[in-house]
C-alpha cells in the first residue's frame, strides 16, 4: 500500500469533524452578521426617535406597513409638538422565532405647546431580511396620541 494511500485512509475519519466545524463556524460568522446589523439598527433607530427624527425613523419601517399605514400631514404635525425626553429599552430585544426580535420600549414625551409629560409603551417587533443583511421594524413607528 503506498504511503499516500496510508495517510488518506488515516485522515478520512477526520474529514466529517472538520467539516462539522467548518460549518458551524461560517454559521456562527453569520450569526455575528445579523447580530451586529440588529446592534446598529436598533442602536440608530433610537438615535433617531431621542432626536425626534421622526422621518429618519419612519425609514426602518417595513416599507410594505408604511404603505398600508401612511402618515398623515396630521400625524406629522403632531409629531413636531413633541420632544422625546426619554427611551427605555428595558431588557432589550429578545428573539421571537428565526428572523424576528421583539422590544417594549419606554418613551417619555413632552408636548411643546402644553408642557405636559406622558409615557407610551411601544411594543417593537423587527425582522430581518436575510438577502439585504438588514432588520426592518414591521410594526411601525409608536402611536403617539394621547389616549
Amino acid at each position: 500500500m503506498p504511503a499516500d494511500a496510508t495517510m488518506e485512509a488515516a485522515m478520512r475519519p477526520l474529514a466529517l469533524p472538520a467539516l462539522a466545524l467548518a460549518l458551524l463556524a461560517l454559521a456562527g460568522c453569520a450569526t455575528d452578521k445579523r447580530n451586529q446589523a440588529l446592534n446598529t439598527t436598533l442602536m440608530n433607530y433610537a438615535a433617531a426617535i431621542r432626536w425626534g427624527d421622526f422621518p429618519g425613523a419612519q425609514s426602518f419601517v417595513d416599507k410594505d406597513y408604511a404603505a398600508e399605514h401612511p402618515m398623515s400631514s396630521i400625524d406629522q404635525g403632531r409629531l413636531q409638538q413633541l420632544r422625546v425626553t426619554g427611551y427605555d429599552e428595558g431588557a432589550g430585544p429578545r428573539p421571537d422565532g428565526d428572523d424576528d426580535v421583539v422590544q417594549v420600549v419606554q418613551i417619555n414625551v413632552v408636548n411643546i405647546n402644553t408642557q405636559a409629560e406622558r409615557s407610551i409603551v411601544d411594543r417593537q417587533r423587527w425582522h430581518y431580511d436575510r438577502e439585504k443583511n438588514k432588520w426592518t421594524l414591521m410594526t411601525g413607528l409608536p402611536d403617539f396620541s394621547p389616549h
